[in-house]
């Protein structure tokens, strides 16, 4: 039996393009910079080097894992007021969930963890909304249409009297999406006029739109209805993965990005933290990456895997890369409301039985509540020790200009309201990051947003923001856009890429839809599908 990258036997293999040219000889594989040390800048700078190109890796910050990256947290603060934080604890950006589905992301892992085991299994991911239903993912089969008859059959967000509300039409074209056609097939449609096509049920809109259309930072308004259907797709109507995911068993940099790093060192790339690039100039030695601390490097090869608003200040200030129409459509791309993560050091527990992870709607602000001591070693020490626990709070697509402290409040009383046995818990420490880097995934024409591949060879992009034809969304985009980000490089050296895989490109369509049309008791056999981008 030959080797897969998981449980699904349909997933996809897409072999690296065989590389043009002359056979790469020693000595002449050149120099390649890679701009960003996030999952794509590692995917990419694995890539290059695991096929004897010489990298550097330049990262501003001081570790790497870019927005899946932790840090250490120092004792104290600026505020003389604020408790001191506790020894050896960490802060990261939030939680993500490591899904089975990830493989590109997953072969990055395993060049420095080859059976996984720093990943660990989370048995289940309930998602709640604020006066009605708990939906549970634990026990569902894993195999479409089993899961999704399995799931739909026993959750108490699509009561049948909803169902039978459903457009059958309009779900079955759902269903049967290919790829890379959808993308551009709903070009313009949101994730909210998706659902409004299907007249989904109103509690099954918060499961779909509330909890898995934020996780993109987004508002569903103004979120690509073409990533939405692509999310069905690929966790739920087209893998047999199944519906759960894993976790690392630490802080990220302790259980995924140092081992990297190490594994990284060893194939002789060069990694430069807390350094960033100024500037980008093509001269005829090659090009020229001005440094924050002074320097320069000259390379024959870019990789640019940094956040939206840093590739378009470099794009900008580099009028040698592209036509005007490319460097257009790079200026033109958007980023995604703010986004908070608040940590806390609580000096209780929560009540036995809290689920490590809990999404949430029509709580306010709060997307969702993770308790990291029942995830990372580090804290999980902390807690036994300590007898109190380590809580995280996010808010997704935060209301610009929304007051701090008024968002902090009704967080708080949210997680209150979830767990009240906190109430009067005393907080020994807290962390609390607002920011906004990531990219929009918006409603703006798919093919007019900038890929991989540049006007200049020499330059290639990578990262979650970066058009990719593949069923891939999140971590697992960055990580996809990495390999084919190297891949692109190699090919220009003679060099053989890596290959990838997905799941299916298309919809298990028939099978699906014949358990549809069973739970709905709608349609016959032949009841028409709707073209998933017909406009109504």
């Amino acid at each position: 039996m030959s080797w897969r990258p998981g449980l699904d036997p349909r997933a996809v293999r897409h072999p690296a393009t065989p590389a043009p040219g002359p056979e790469a000889r020693p000595g002449e594989s050149g120099r390649a910079l890679v701009v960003g040390g996030g999952i794509a800048g590692l995917t990419a700078a694995t890539g290059l080097a695991e096929r004897g190109v010489d990298v550097v890796l330049v990262e501003r910050e001081a570790t790497l894992g870019g927005r899946v990256r932790s840090w250490p947290v120092t004792p104290t603060g600026p505020d003389p007021t604020e408790p001191a934080a506790p020894s050896g604890v960490t802060m990261s950006r939030g939680f993500h969930a490591f899904f089975r589905q990830y493989y590109n992301l997953r072969a990055l892992l395993r060049r420095a963890d080859p059976g996984l085991e720093r990943l660990v299994a989370v048995p289940d991911y309930p998602l709640t909304l604020a006066g009605g239903p708990t939906d549970s993912f634990a026990g569902i089969p894993r195999t479409p249409p089993l899961s999704i008859a399995a799931f739909v059959a026993r959750s108490p967000s699509f009561p049948l009297s909803a169902l039978r509300r459903v457009d059958v039409g309009a779900a079955l074209g759902l269903l049967d999406v290919r790829f890379p056609d959808i993308w551009s097939e709903l070009d313009g449609v949101s994730a909210a006029e998706v659902l409004d096509r299907l007249r989904f049920p109103e509690q099954a809109r918060h499961l779909a739109l509330e909890v898995f259309a934020r996780s993109f930072f987004a508002d569903p308004r103004d979120f690509s209805g073409a990533e939405l259907v692509a999310m069905f797709h690929t966790y739920f109507t087209g893998s047999a993965e199944g519906l759960l995911f894993d976790v690392p068993d630490d802080d990220y940099d302790t259980a995924l990005w140092r081992p990297l790093a190490a594994h990284l060192g060893r194939l002789g790339v060069e990694l430069r933290t807390g350094t960033s690039v100024t500037g980008l100039e093509s001269t005829p030695d090659g090009i020229r990456a001005g440094l924050d601390d002074g320097g320069s490097l000259v390379v024959d090869d870019v990789v640019l895997a940094t956040d939206r608003a840093t590739l378009q200040r470099l794009v900008a200030d580099a009028p040698w890369l592209g036509e005007p129409a490319w460097r257009a459509s790079v200026a033109a791309q958007r980023t995604a409301p703010p986004f908070a993560v608040w940590r806390l050091w609580l000096d209780r527990p929560a009540a036995a039985g809290s689920p490590l992870f809990l999404g949430t709607s029509g709580h306010g602000p709060l997307d969702n509540v993770t308790f990291v001591d029942r995830m990372e070693a580090g804290a999980a020490a902390w807690s036994r020790s300590s007898g109190g626990c380590v809580v995280e709070l996010h808010a997704y697509a935060v209301t610009p200009g929304t007051d701090e402290r008024s968002l902090r409040d009704e967080l708080r009383h949210q997680l209150h309201v979830l767990h009240p046995e906190l109430a009067g818990a005393g907080v020994l420490h807290e962390e609390w990051l607002l920011s906004q880097d990531c990219p929009l995934a918006g409603t703006d024409p798919w093919a007019g947003r900038p890929g991989v591949t540049t006007p200049d060879p020499r330059v290639v992009l990578a990262g979650d923001g970066i058009r990719c034809a593949l069923p891939v969304a999140l971590m697992e985009r960055a990580a996809t856009t990495g390999w084919l980000a190297a891949n692109a490089l190699l090919a220009r050296r003679g060099l053989p890429g890596h290959d990838l895989w997905t799941v299916p490109l298309e919809g298990r369509g028939r099978a699906v839809a014949h358990a549809l049309r069973g739970l709905l008791g709608a349609g016959t056999p032949g009841t028409p599908a709707t073209p998933v981008g017909a406009r109504q």
